[in-house]
Parts: structure tokens; C-alpha cells; sequence
């Protein structure tokens, strides 16, 4: 992944950032809906995610969706 991508994905979702999520295909993804808090942006573009049902399902950038919120 472009490192300029890398950048806009942490400017677009800063640490703390509240966020819903939207669409993920994988067995192991929280129910849709769920919020979480974004802990980071790996070096991959990957949104680490502490949700809030407990999980930690890293969110993958074009692949699943997710929407800011504000809490």
C-alpha cells in the first residue's frame, strides 16, 4: 500500500476516533452496527479497532466499511 494512502487513512480516522461498523466478510466480525474505538492504523492500512462487544478485528482498508460517528 502507498505510504500517502497510509497517511490519509490516519488523518481520516485519528486515535479515538468513534466508528460504526458497516460491512466486514468474515466469520469472526462483530454484528453489524457495532461502534468501536480506532487504537491505530497499521502499516498496511489496516484500522485497529477496539470494539466495543469486546473484539479487536482489524478493520481492512477497500474490503470492509465503516462509517465515522460521533458518540
Amino acid at each position: 500500500m502507498l505510504k500517502g494512502r497510509i497517511a490519509q487513512l490516519k488523518k481520516k480516522y485519528p486515535i479515538g476516533s468513534r466508528i460504526r461498523l458497516i460491512k466486514m466478510d468474515d466469520l469472526q466480525a462483530p454484528p453489524l452496527g457495532t461502534k468501536g474505538t480506532i487504537i491505530g492504523v497499521d502499516d498496511i492500512g489496516s484500522l485497529l479497532v477496539n470494539w466495543d462487544n469486546g473484539s479487536s478485528l482489524n478493520v481492512i482498508d477497500q474490503v470492509d466499511e465503516v462509517e465515522l460517528i460521533k458518540d
